[in-house]
């Protein structure tokens, strides 16, 4: 097999090799069937089992409690934006959100076509960085917090999350779901793209707390109900299958691995092996993220100038590293470190920029 491109884009993104291998292996023939699973009703019994096993899978990582429902949904979380103010934006009640960047604000802004929004806190300007959870001030007619756990474009990434008592806690977790464990009984919902740390593009995942199905809006069209997708256990419409399946083979790697507590340890020492080259290189790199708010999904830096900054980019695909031109609203450089890039990875890039430095210095 040739050789494997060190991966860090930002997403669609590295998926685990042997989840890939097995996938290959399965293609054609999924598990003696004489069909792909991409060729047969979501309706037999076998899609039937990916299904339930792969929610099942979920709730054992995540350690999520009874009533909660797992949902497999389409349109990213790009349509989880309007769904969320939807679904639970009524008369009288304004949507709080806390802006930390490019995705919170086009949450922010899809929920302004819906409803009375709300900013509970926000970035410092000029920084990027994560609030204090002291600063966030949630309105009295609140319908829900919603928070951006990891902003992808920034770098920035909670380290902690807010206590909202009564009013439902709401989080886009698309880049950094199952990085680390957490404590998802504090949340009402949580929606993730896959693209990033679950599997492909194509599949929504949706954890919903069970109480939230009752009180939402019941005059929506069908597809933009939960309730709907929860009632029929989301296989309303024909299910994006393959990239469930690929979903559940990546959930059986990661518990092979060891579950979120070795998945944690392993991303914090990947990417400090990058933030050690920024924090000891005197300047010559620098990390954008504050300390306090760094991700250990999306690794931000710049160089201490232009020119060199430019000669890296140019330099940095003939040695095999694929992604790490920053986004465009930002520019500059971005690694993204997801669950599936491997350490080897990260040590290769480590050593590229302490070499490139070396060089260039």
């Amino acid at each position: 097999m040739s050789k494997r491109a060190y991966n860090f884009n930002a997403g669609p993104a590295a998926l685990p090799l042997e989840v890939l291998q097995q996938a290959q292996e399965e293609l054609v023939d999924y598990r003696g069937i004489g069909m792909s699973l991409m060729e047969i009703s979501h309706r037999s019994k076998e899609y039937e089992a990916v299904n339930a096993e792969t929610q099942q899978l979920l709730k054992d990582l995540l350690g999520i409690p009874e009533g909660y429902k797992v949902l497999f949904l389409q349109g990213g979380a790009s349509t989880q934006f309007a769904m969320i103010p939807l679904n639970f934006l009524s008369e009288g009640k304004v949507g709080a959100y806390v802006h930390t960047g490019s995705w919170a604000e086009k949450a922010i802004k899809e929920a302004e076509l819906i409803g009375q929004t709300a900013i509970a806190a926000e970035t410092k300007p000029g920084t990027l960085s994560i609030p204090a959870l002291s600063e966030i001030q949630i309105p009295e007619n609140a319908a829900y917090l919603h928070i951006t756990s990891n902003e992808t474009i920034a770098g920035t990434q909670y380290q902690e999350y807010p206590d909202t008592g009564s009013v439902p806690l709401i989080a886009d977790m698309s880049s950094d779901i199952l990085s680390h464990p957490f404590d998802v009984s504090k949340f009402g919902l949580i929606y993730a793209g896959a693209q990033k740390n679950l599997g492909p593009s194509g599949v929504t995942v949706v954890i919903i707390r069970e109480d939230l199905l009752e009180k939402a809006n019941k005059k929506l069209p069908t597809m933009l109900r939960y309730s709907v997708h929860a009632k029929n256990d989301s296989l309303y419409n024909t299910p994006p299958a393959y990239s469930v399946y690929i979903v559940n083979l990546v959930l059986k790697w990661l518990t092979k691995l060891g579950g979120l507590e070795a998945v944690a340890k392993l991303n914090k020492e990947k990417t400090d092996l990058l933030y050690d080259v920024f924090d000891n290189s005197g300047g010559f790199y620098e990390g954008l993220a504050e300390k306090g708010s760094r991700s250990t999904m999306n690794v931000t830096w710049k160089l201490k100038d232009e020119e060199l900054e430019k000669k890296f980019i140019q330099e940095f695909p003939s040695q095999g590293f694929i992604g790490l031109k920053g986004h465009r609203s930002v520019g500059h450089l971005r690694a993204s470190t997801y669950n599936a890039v491997p350490y080897e990875a990260c040590k290769a890039l480590a050593d590229f920029l302490k070499d490139f430095q070396q060089r260039n210095g």
